[in-house]
């Protein structure tokens, strides 16, 4: 089952009404201040976004690894909390909820809710939505100097308001799938990192052995070989231990 078919699983029949990306958001560019003017980058306050920011800290963001100074802002305006960043060039499709006023570079466009959908929205629902938004994106690409998104049909890319003439039940609905994918979510990290700590010890394993194996003097290779099984029994007992405990 692909994503837009598991989409609409958790729709589960309700009547939806579709409206065009440009129809529900301010769609803005993010941009670098000029690196040749200092007073942009000392003892900044203001959030800037980059993709290093996903690549380290994940996907729903409330601070940046790099600031800038107020000065910098064009016009003094900040985009708002509460905000989507997805990559239209470059890395296209990567994405993130931003929950405080900030800026981001030029990789990104800028989602944000319009005043007469604020409250028709649940933010973390357009979170969601939006990994099939950089589905689309990567199927969508024009190339010049660099791999950038088709902007046309990205303005008309459509998102679902489910029960359209009960703004209660709507979000009802959408907190609900937000319930679900949350808990996906978290069910997928918490086996991410199992797995990683097992890869750690399984490595570590191997390079006992390996070292076991390729350090030993000649007269000892009998010894040695019999450390070894004995070491690899207790390991292979500890193994099972850990998936049995995890069943």
């Amino acid at each position: 089952m692909n994503n837009t078919d598991f989409m609409q699983k958790l729709l589960n029949g309700a009547q939806v009404e579709w409206k065009a990306v440009s129809e529900i958001f301010h769609l803005k560019n993010g941009y670098t201040p000029s690196t040749s003017k200092k007073e942009f980058w000392e003892n900044g306050s203001v959030p800037w976004f980059r993709m290093d920011d996903i690549r380290e800290n994940g996907q729903i963001l409330g601070d940046s690894l790099q600031k800038i100074s107020e000065t910098a802002v064009k016009g003094g305006k900040l985009f708002p909390a509460n905000s989507i960043i997805i990559s239209t060039s470059a890395t296209i499709g990567e994405h993130a909820l931003i929950t405080v006023p900030y800026l981001a570079n030029q990789r990104f466009t800028n989602l944000s809710l319009k005043d007469s959908y604020v409250k028709v929205f649940d933010m973390k629902f357009i979170f969601y939505y939006c990994f099939l938004l950089a589905e689309w994106c990567k199927k969508n690409t024009t190339m010049s100097s660099f791999a950038s998104v088709d902007m046309d049909g990205f303005r008309k890319f459509q998102i679902p308001i489910p029960c359209p003439d009960n703004p209660k039940k709507s979000l009802e609905i959408q907190a609900e799938i937000v319930r679900i994918l949350d808990a996906f979510t978290a069910m997928t990290a918490e086996l991410t990192a199992e797995l990683t700590a097992e890869l750690k010890l399984r490595n570590q394993q191997y390079q006992y052995f390996r070292d076991k194996l390729l350090t030993f003097d000649m007269g000892e290779a009998q010894s040695s070989s019999d450390e070894i099984g004995r070491d690899r029994t207790r390991s292979d007992e500890i193994g099972r231990d850990r998936t049995a405990d995890r069943g």
